[in-house]
């Protein structure tokens, strides 16, 4: 099937509206992915040791947790949906081929819905060891669900399982080696472990705040350690998946890699650029470093990177776009690796409550949580607009994929609209927990988790 090449303006903007979709979700979906096993960690500490204090903080924070489920599931739903608005040549041609994993995707979506809603509801219903259980249902569905939807962005930056036909039919379909496809484990791996980095410097940015504002309670030291210690584990492990993610792309997605590294010329011994942009097919104001990008890209120095003098003029990406997301996404990650390794230092030379003393320490901890999102959010742009021009690397364009309906502008609007309320009801929510929190600082915790439960001493036995 063929499909009308719509004008530059209305295919720009369902490009605007997907961003925006994209840009929103990929931040809600950390948080159901990574926060519990956060709120895992805190809850088996307070049946563990009997510690009332963890165990309140562990239901707080699944309230949270469900807040911003509920708003993820709106923002998820409104993205599902504009795959077939705005590219409905994508999903009519290739709909049988990456069906799988987005039906999958939905059966995590609702095992983790159920499980959330049993553990809120299992406080002081469950024995203790049974109701902690219930979080694992919901890691395991958040981490499936994210696997499945990695599997459908890493088909289409190396699309697998299928034949095309001359004129444009698809057939042999497998959707197990379309789902598996070659781009899958690396950029799985890189997100799942982006959801950690996210999540934790978020929610220890959070907790800062109320550190500068005076509010130095147990409560607040173990909610800033328990999320801060697990995303300054996965930032130590994101430059390393990252490269092996990257590896691929010498050979697989030369032009991205080309956009990534401004390169202007096929060559071993490629330079990395810093900085710098590509103007009139020349690189004007960078910092080259000798030999660097061959040897990241392949592990040697030999490593041939194509450049634009071989990639076609019509199949570009935009290269300085990328260039400068994928220098972003690069720096932020190096500054959480050194804010985290601060963390470690003072964690080793101060006491457990000194560690927080240093109000430059605790400011470096709120703008971790804000250098998370900018290389989350950098790291999607390199992804996406350096797979550009094509929607399915390769094989399909954008512009033989997006509707040709009018109003796309209208309903870009109107998502700019629900986005914006979606963002203000859900923080003005989240506040007024957090204020209700604090007035009444008594620990809520119906029986059987009281501090003197004896089913907490059972759980603790078990």
């Amino acid at each position: 099937m063929s499909f009308a090449i719509i004008g530059a303006e209305e295919l720009l903007a369902a490009r605007y509206q997907m961003a925006l979709s994209l840009g929103f979700h990929i931040v809600l979906s950390c948080f159901g992915v990574a926060f519990p096993a956060m709120i895992y960690v805190v809850h088996r500490r307070g049946i563990r040791n009997d510690d009332a204090e963890s165990l309140a903080l562990a239901k707080k924070w699944g309230k949270v947790a469900a807040v911003l489920f509920a708003v993820g599931a709106v923002s998820g739903t409104i993205l599902s949906f504009e795959m077939g608005l705005l590219w409905p040549g994508l999903m009519s041609t290739y709909g049988d081929v990456m069906g799988l994993p987005f039906a999958l995707e939905g059966i995590a979506f609702f095992l983790e819905a159920i499980f959330i809603g049993i553990y809120l509801y299992g406080w002081g219903r469950l024995r203790p060891e049974v109701h902690l259980w219930t979080l694992i249902p919901i890691m395991a569905s958040g981490l499936f669900g994210t696997f499945c939807i990695l599997a459908v962005n890493s088909w289409m930056n190396a699309p697998a399982g299928f034949t095309l036909l001359d004129d444009g039919t698809v057939t042999d379909v497998d959707p197990l080696a379309a789902m598996f496809n070659d781009a899958l484990i690396p950029q799985f791996l890189h997100m799942w472990v982006a959801t950690f980095v996210v999540s934790g410097f978020l929610v220890a940015a959070v907790y800062a705040v109320g550190m500068l504002r005076g509010r130095r309670d147990r409560s607040h030291r173990i909610g800033f350690t328990v999320p801060f210690a697990f995303a300054s584990i996965a930032v130590l492990f994101q430059p390393v998946i990252g490269h092996v993610a990257g590896t691929r792309l010498d050979t697989q997605q030369p032009s991205k890699l080309a956009a990534m590294e401004l390169a202007t010329e096929t060559e071993t011994n490629a330079p990395v650029v810093i900085g710098g942009f590509l103007v009139d097919g020349e690189v004007k104001g960078g910092i080259e470093i000798p030999k660097l990008a061959s040897l990241l890209a392949g592990n040697s120095f030999d490593t041939e990177i194509i450049g634009f003098d071989r990639i076609p003029d019509d199949e570009e990406p935009p290269a300085n776009i990328v260039h400068w997301s994928f220098q972003a996404m690069v720096g932020a990650g190096t500054a959480m690796i050194g804010i985290a390794a601060w963390w470690a230092w003072r964690r080793r030379r101060h006491s457990e409550v000194a560690v927080f003393d240093s109000v430059w320490f605790l400011r470096a901890a709120i703008a971790a949580g804000l250098l998370s999102v900018v290389a989350l959010q950098a790291g999607w742009v390199t992804t996406e607009v350096g797979r550009q021009p094509w929607i399915v690397y390769g094989v399909m364009r954008v512009d033989e994929a997006v509707t040709t309906n009018s109003g796309i502008w209208i309903s870009l609007a109107v998502m700019v609209v629900v986005y914006t309320s979606m963002t203000v009801m859900a923080a003005k929510v989240l506040r007024g927990m957090a204020r209700r929190w604090r007035e009444d600082d008594t620990v809520d915790l119906p029986t059987p988790y009281g501090p003197d439960s004896e089913l907490v001493r059972s759980g603790d036995s078990s």
